[in-house]
């Protein structure tokens, strides 16, 4: 388990991802900023699957996302996250698409997520998990 506020995930372009001119469809590139969040979590000793277990949720209420460069398929990329803000509601992430040796920034982009339940009220991060995001960033 590491103890870290910013993670790096490597990826490979997948045929799917890809338009008919072989470059990563613009809504995909959300799906990239969601594996590097699941991973971040991941990288501080929890899952997304433990916390809905629990019955509470992350959701997206805000998310952003400037095109810099194409990637196009088949490409490794590296996909910084880095937890930039919490409150004791939400999240705040960053994100940094770059080729696979950070010559060419492809995207950078932005989310924030909101603790909510069932009901989709808005809850407080639990004490275990705001110990475990705030030990991780510091």
């Amino acid at each position: 388990m590491g103890t870290q506020s910013k993670i790096d995930t490597q990826l490979r372009v997948r045929y799917y991802e890809v338009d008919q001119m072989g470059v990563v469809h613009h809504s995909r590139y959300f799906m990239y900023f969601e594996i590097g969040r699941t991973e971040l979590l991941r990288n501080c000793g929890y899952t997304y699957k433990q916390f809905e277990e629990s019955g509470l949720f992350l959701v997206v209420i805000d998310v952003a996302c400037k095109y810099k460069a194409p990637i196009r398929y088949d490409d490794t990329i590296i996909l910084s996250t880095e937890l930039t803000h919490i409150t004791p509601a939400k999240i705040q992430h960053s994100y940094h698409l770059w080729n696979h040796d950070r010559t060419v920034l492809h995207a950078t982009g932005s989310s924030t997520l909101a603790c909510v339940n069932t009901a989709g009220e808005l809850q407080r991060i639990p004490d275990f998990l705001q110990s475990l995001i705030v030990h991780s960033s510091s």
